[in-house]
């Protein structure tokens, strides 16, 4: 291993024992195996360890994504570590390009484990010696963003947390008369990064943490408090409280000498064991607690980048005194708590920012008198919440409009950018081009060809317009791969097959135009398969369950036949994005 600047110096006889003291080695912990999975999934990366330096190797109690080998044996030795440098320099190491950084060129793990990027934060214990890192690493070149970094240093510091509970908990077991509430303990600590890792929401957060220290803790009540942009201490568990109290504290200022004010203010364990204490330290909340039938209370800040960013309080009805573990219980828990509660506000902002780009890539539609017109988009229920699906639809001439459906491979921001790029070109062929819809998703495919977008969609096109030989309209379609258009007239439901392969996969595809009769008074439905489509249910059944929903809905408006139709088979859970696009003739 060529680290040319960077002396290693032999391992302190006080770092080792602190490692010993974590009980931890060569063999997964499930608490350590869930900070690698959220590595993992927060940064999008392919591998990522909780790595602990020994004497002549490095362990790896915490790992999700190695080769099988590697995951297996949980060790390597310190001639592939890159966790070394980091505990040596007491600093974090970020790598972009392994090959090319002269700390770490020649390293056998950039074959051996794959490593080319690596990022990782230092893990210590109680008195500040590194025993390891929390990393995450990437087999291809990577420039770690500033977020990245931020959000792996708070992991680190939560997981940072967690051993120093370890230390505590090792050392508790051997005395015999704590062993079994150190043991205790540590089992809340597990079960909370485990259910907080699976929280998405701030309700989800306050009632996972509420039963967690229910029988364990055992307070009377738990509060979750929030510091906003304007500095004031917001509850958001007061559903917990009685409404008159409730709303006493629903928002206050941060200079009052409350539990929670104090702990955000200060950023440090509040203890109040009794109501002297009370009176004392946190006089602004003494009528409460007397009305409540409180006698003591604790708050622990939640810690951000920036400083608290709010505070966990329990409350007992009788005084209580925490001994060390328990307050080493609560510091830590509070750091899964702050964690938790970053990742909700990162996912919601990301959320917001993703439908917005979705939504901004539809059209809104045109007024489509003689016709009407309407449709619906709704965002998968999980992962990045946009995708490639869309519809659209153009006025070409008076009594003749151009329909669309379609929808881009893939569910997430990029399939999102594709089909702003696809939707564009169709839009702009629709209006200059007054060719068969056969003949302009022809064109399609060889203007992607051409340009080098290589991509593949499934659409459907058609031409709405007034039928020359017939009272009421035609329909000239023509489809590429997508799920069968809806026909509801007088006379019952038509299902408009013929259907193409779908675009961007082979040159020069040969397609074909359709035609059928619109008797006035008709509607036809397009749709993705976002709206049918589950991991559980056969297609075809789930098809004429659409079916039979529309024939019995068709007199409905249509915003309230797409609401009903998204409704009854989408729901609240649907994995796919779902677009909906209907037209109804005049009668």
């Amino acid at each position: 291993m060529s680290v040319p600047d960077v002396p290693l110096s032999p391992p302190s006889d006080d770092r080792l024992t602190a490692l010993a003291r974590t009980g931890l080695g060569a063999e997964p912990d499930p608490a350590f195996d869930r900070f690698a999975d959220l590595v993992r999934r927060v940064l999008n990366v392919p591998v990522a360890l909780v790595s602990l330096v020994e004497a002549d190797r490095q362990v790896f109690p915490g790992a999700g994504g190695l080769a099988e080998s590697w995951q297996k044996s949980r060790e390597t030795p310190l001639s592939h570590s890159f966790c070394q440098l980091v505990v040596t320099t007491a600093a974090p190491l970020v790598v972009e390009d392994a090959r090319t950084d002269p700390r770490v060129t020649g390293n056998p793990a950039i074959v051996d484990l794959e490593v080319v990027a690596y990022a990782g934060m230092p893990l210590t214990d109680d008195t500040g010696q590194v025993l390891g890192s929390l990393c995450a690493i990437d087999s291809a070149p990577r420039e770690w963003s500033s977020s990245d970094l931020a959000m792996l240093s708070d992991l680190a510091a939560a997981c940072s947390d967690t051993l120093r509970l370890r230390i505590a908990t090792q050392t508790a077991r051997r005395r015999e008369s704590r062993a079994g509430v150190a043991f205790g303990r540590s089992q809340l600590l597990l079960r909370a990064s485990v259910s907080l890792a699976n929280t998405s929401t701030l309700d989800d957060i306050v009632s996972v943490v509420r039963e967690l220290v229910t029988g364990s803790l055992d307070p009377a009540y738990v509060g979750v408090s929030l510091r906003d942009g304007a500095g004031r201490v917001t509850l958001r568990s007061g559903q917990a409280l009685p409404p008159t109290v409730a709303a006493r504290w629903n928002r206050y200022p941060g200079s009052a000498t409350t539990p929670t004010g104090l702990a955000i203010r200060h950023g440090v364990l509040v203890l109040l064991p009794d109501l002297e204490a009370v009176r004392a330290q946190a006089p602004d909340s003494v009528a409460t607690f007397v009305e409540m039938g409180w006698q003591s209370a604790v708050s622990v800040p939640l810690l951000g980048a920036a400083g608290p960013i709010g505070a966990l309080t329990l409350v007992w009805n009788e005084p209580y005194a925490l001994d060390d573990i328990e307050q080493a219980v609560l510091a830590a828990l509070a750091g899964y708590v702050a964690q938790a509660l970053q990742r909700a506000d990162y996912l919601s902002a990301q959320k917001n920012t993703a439908e917005v780009l979705q939504r901004a890539l539809l059209s809104e539609l045109p007024d489509g008198a003689p016709f009407e017109l309407a449709a619906r988009y709704e965002p998968a229920a999980r992962g990045e919440h946009v995708g490639g699906d869309w519809y659209d639809a153009v006025r070409l001439e008076a009594n003749h409009l151009a329909l669309v459906v379609g929808d881009v491979t893939g569910h997430d921001m990029r399939a999102a950018a594709l089909m702003g790029r696809l939707r564009s070109k169709m839009r702009l062929l629709m209006v200059d081009r007054h060719e068969p819809p056969a003949a302009l998703l022809r064109r399609l495919d060889a203007a992607n060809q051409a340009l080098g977008d290589r991509i593949a969609a499934t659409a459907v096109l058609a031409y709405l317009y007034p039928d020359p030989g017939a009272d009421g309209h035609q329909l000239h379609w023509s489809n590429a791969g997508h799920p069968s258009p809806l026909l509801v007239t007088d006379g019952g439901l038509t299902v408009l097959t013929g259907r193409d392969p779908l675009l961007g996969v082979l040159r020069r595809t040969p397609r074909t135009s359709h035609t059928r009769h619109v008797p006035p008074g008709s509607t036809v439905l397009f749709y993705t398969d976002g709206l049918i489509e589950t991991r559980a249910d056969v297609w075809d059944d789930r098809e004429q369950l659409l079916c039979d929903l529309l024939t019995g809905l068709a007199t409905l408006p249509l915003p309230d036949l797409l609401d009903r139709l998204y409704r009854e088979l989408a729901g609240d859970n649907h994995e796919d994005d779902v677009a909906l696009l209907a037209v109804r003739t005049p009668c």
